[in-house]
C-alpha cells in the first residue's frame, strides 16, 4: 500500500484541465427576405479535407508541423458547421426563394457542393486561413450545367495566440468566406 500511495502523489499535483468547446457560427449582418419566384439552392454536406475532421483547434507550427488541440475544440466538426453557417448566410442573403439541406421534398434549381480544406491558425504568420473549394450546378429544367467552380480562402489576424482570440478570428475568416461566396452566387441567374 505505502508503494501505491507514492506513485499517485504526483499525478495529484498536476492542474486539472477543462476542455472547452467553441461554437462556429456566424450570421449575416442583415437578414433580407427571400427572393419571390427566385431559383431554390440546395447545399449538399460540406466535405471535411484532409485533417480537418478533427474538432479540436489546430495551429500550422513554425516547422509546418500541425498541432490540434485536445482541450480547446469546435462543438460540432468544422465542415459540418461551416456548411451549416452557409446555408443559412445565403438563405438570410435575399437571393432565392430557399436554401435547403439534402433530405427534403423542395426541387432545387441549383446545387452547391464544397469541401473545407483549411481551418487554422498559422503560428508563423500568425493568421488564421480558411479555404473551401465550390462547385454550383444548375439543374433547372431537365439539363445539368456547372455553372462554377472555384475556391475560396479568407483570413484573420487574432489579437494574440490564445485560443479565445483564435477562434475570434476564425469566425471573422468564416464569416468572410460566406460573403465571398454570396458575392460570388449574386451574378449567377
Amino acid at each position: 500500500m505505502v508503494g501505491l500511495a507514492g506513485c499517485t502523489s504526483g499525478l495529484s499535483q498536476r492542474p486539472f484541465a477543462e476542455r472547452r468547446e467553441w461554437p462556429l457560427v456566424v450570421h449575416r449582418p442583415a437578414v433580407l427576405p427571400a427572393l419571390v419566384g427566385g431559383k431554390v439552392l440546395l447545399i449538399r454536406s460540406v466535405r471535411a479535407g484532409p485533417g480537418l475532421e478533427a474538432r479540436g483547434l489546430q495551429t500550422v507550427q513554425p516547422d509546418g508541423s500541425i498541432r490540434t488541440d485536445y482541450y480547446e475544440e469546435w462543438a460540432v466538426p468544422p465542415a459540418e458547421a461551416v456548411e451549416d453557417d452557409l446555408r443559412q448566410w445565403l438563405a438570410d442573403s435575399g437571393l432565392f426563394a430557399a436554401v435547403v439541406a439534402p433530405g427534403g421534398r423542395v426541387a432545387a434549381d441549383l446545387v452547391l457542393e464544397g469541401e473545407l480544406d483549411a481551418l487554422w491558425f498559422n503560428a508563423a504568420t500568425g493568421q488564421v486561413r480558411v479555404a473551401m473549394g465550390i462547385v454550383l450546378v444548375d439543374q433547372s429544367g431537365g439539363a445539368v450545367r456547372v455553372k462554377f467552380q472555384r475556391r475560396f480562402e479568407a483570413g484573420a489576424a487574432p489579437a494574440d495566440d490564445a485560443p479565445p482570440a483564435v477562434v475570434a478570428a476564425v469566425l471573422a475568416a468564416v464569416a468572410d468566406l460566406c460573403g465571398q461566396i454570396e458575392a460570388a452566387l449574386r451574378g449567377v441567374r
